[in-house]
Formats: C-alpha cells, structure tokens, sequence
C-alpha cells in the first residue's frame, strides 16, 4: 500500500477550531471522504486539486454501507499517498471509526487519527456553560439517543444529581428523551439546552427543563441536548433548589 490513510475530526463547525495539523492535511490531500454533516466552510479548506466524496446520510438513508466506505478507504491506498475520511466532531466518538480502523488494519493500510472537538464541547462552548462545574457537577457523560423499546440506552447507574448529560442526536422529537428521562428518575425540573449547528454562524441555543423540553420546536441539525445542572445559566442558584445545603452561609450569593 502506497497511500496513507488519516481519521480526522472536522470539529463542530468553524473552521477555525480545527487542529493546525487537520488543516494541513486537508490543504494536501487527494482524496477526502466526508460526512453529510461536515461544515462546507471546512470542506473550503480541502485542496482543489482532491477529490471529494459525500459518504454522509440524508434524512437517514446512508448514501454508502459502511463496508462500502471501508472498501473505498482501502482501495484508494493502492492508488493515492493522502486520504482523508473526514468525520464531524472527534472521529473516535460516535464516528464508527472502530469499524475503519478495523478494516485499515486488516489490509495492512497504514493510517494517522487526528482528533477534534467533539460536538457537545462545542456545543457547551457556544451555549457559554461548563460541563463541570465542581460545585454542581462532577462527571459527565456522552450517550446518543436510541429509541428502541428497552430504554436501554445508557447506563442509569451511573447517573447522579451531580451527572452532565450530553445526548448526541437526540432527533426530532424532544417529548421521547425527556420522558425517558423522567421515566429515569431525572427531576421534571432539571435544565437543559438544545443547542443547534453549535460554533457555526446558524447556532441556536434554546434554555429549557425536561418538563418543557416535549413543547419546544425542533432545531436544524446537528444538534446536542445537554442535560444536567450545568446547562443552565445559573447553575448553581438552581440546584439549590435541590440541595439547600448551598443556601446556607450566603452560598448561593457568593457563586452565582
């Protein structure tokens, strides 16, 4: 194999949030495969001498197999020296880059992982928030939204009042997370915010609870459900709603 193969994350959108060493790449290379949700002001960094390939999916019909994106990855390492699959976000989070490295392994193909910034710092970034926050919140998780019958879509013994949720294509209709996560044992009252095409110029960012998040209208895609005492504005006025252990002493005041 002649070609080598890079795995790199677009980031959430701007382009200027990409590593200096994923630009690099991108101005060099001769072939790029990129997902659907790949910002074009990121595709304008791609040479104009590469040639660009769409593998991404529209309205949840993929334009490729999987198998079909392993097969092209391997078969232009026999023909060019640079190839890009180019994912949104970070390729190792939700990118199904497991599969591609499996099969780049396999055919001997030699391949670099250039990390980005995944979509739910960049969405706690455009949304001005922290997703810790020693005094409210102590971990966080990344999950994607499945809506299959078993609800079985997280592990909910790891979630505590101290928990940032970040839910990853949480879909279309908010009412089925939020009544997942009350079904959870998640208070109706706990804050959320969906933010929408985050770091772009198009980002919105719309502030609710779980209890309200069914009632708010669908936001363009790629968009991130942030759950938890943190995705609020006043985080910590809030949760002392739920702990008023912080009221005492003046805590509240001395935070917020």
């Amino acid at each position: 194999m002649s070609g080598k193969v890079y795995l790199v994350g677009a980031g959430p959108g701007d382009p200027e949030l990409l590593t200096l060493k994923a630009a690099r790449i991108l101005a060099s290379a001769d072939v790029v495969l990129h997902d659907a949700l790949v910002s074009k002001e990121v595709l304008g960094l791609v040479s104009q001498d590469a040639q660009l390939i769409d593998v991404g999916k529209r309205a949840g019909k993929k334009l490729l197999t999987q198998e079909e994106i392993n097969s092209l990855l391997v078969s232009y390492a026999t023909k060019t020296k640079i190839i890009v699959r180019l994912k949104g976000g970070d390729p190792l989070l939700f990118g199904r880059a497991g599969e591609e490295i499996e099969a780049l392994r396999k055919a001997q193909v030699d391949f670099e992982i250039v990390p980005g910034i995944t979509a739910a710092v960049g969405a706690a970034a455009g949304a001005k928030i922290t997703l810790t926050d020693r005094r409210v919140a102590s971990q966080v998780l990344f999950t994607t939204f499945s809506r299959g019958e078993t609800g079985s879509w997280l592990n909910w013994a790891a979630v505590t009042p101290e928990t940032t949720i970040a839910i990853y294509m949480p879909g279309t209709q908010y009412g089925e997370v939020a009544d997942r996560l009350v079904e959870n044992g998640l208070s109706p009252e706990t804050p959320c915010a969906v933010v929408s095409q985050a770091t772009r110029a198009e980002q919105q960012v719309r502030w609710t609870n779980i209890a309200a998040l069914g009632s708010e209208a669908q936001l363009p895609a790629p968009s991130i459900l942030l759950v938890g005492p943190v995705a609020t504005q006043s985080a910590v006025e809030w949760s002392a709603t739920i702990n008023p252990e912080l009221l005492k002493g003046g805590e509240v005041a001395k935070y917020v």
